[in-house]
């Protein structure tokens, strides 16, 4: 069964419970969404709060995956760039399906889901993301039509002696 996603929805208590959840379960499954395992929910609980902070003034959107049972599945945080001569596109960060749903194609139906959310704000022309080198998750990212447009060697130091490339990702929708 498919996911039903939805881009800005209402931040009540099952659904902060239910990122801050997910956000663990995937970080602690090893994960590359800011965190190095093992997480607790109150590790990631600051980061949470700066997001929210983000979605009050309006600078980032949230879209969320849920499952057949309610419960969230799926999250990505498109953000805006406040530089004026790059308003044209946006950031898409912290992009998460539970450990749980893995290999149930999930993961391109919440890169599809981001792309029509972005192509539904006015002036977007394009996405990038940033990716931990390493995780394999780049040849996903190309899957779903995404190009590597840079590389910084060693730029993320997950552990001492285990630097990994960020490599960054663009999309665009047009």
């Amino acid at each position: 069964m498919a996911l039903t996603f939805r881009l800005d929805p209402e931040i009540d208590p099952a659904l902060r419970d239910g990122v801050l959840a997910l956000w663990a379960d995937v970080s602690n499954a090893g994960g590359a969404v800011g965190f190095v395992p093992p997480v607790t929910v109150e590790d990631i609980r600051p980061e949470w709060l700066k997001r929210l902070a983000q979605l009050g003034e309006g600078d980032t959107r949230l879209l969320v995956g849920h499952d057949e049972d309610g419960a969230v599945a799926a999250t990505a945080f498109l953000a805006f760039n406040s530089h004026r001569l790059m308003k044209h596109w946006l950031w898409l960060y912290v992009v998460m399906v539970h450990p749980k749903h893995q290999g149930k194609g999930y993961g391109r139906d919440l890169m599809a889901a981001a792309a029509d959310a972005a192509r539904g704000l006015d002036g977007i022309e394009a996405i990038r993301l940033t990716c931990r080198g390493g995780t394999g998750v780049d040849r996903f990212y190309e899957s779903c039509g995404y190009k590597e447009v840079g590389r910084v060697p060693g730029a993320i130091r997950v552990a001492p002696g285990d630097d990994r490339d960020d490599i960054t990702m663009l999309l665009p929708l047009g």
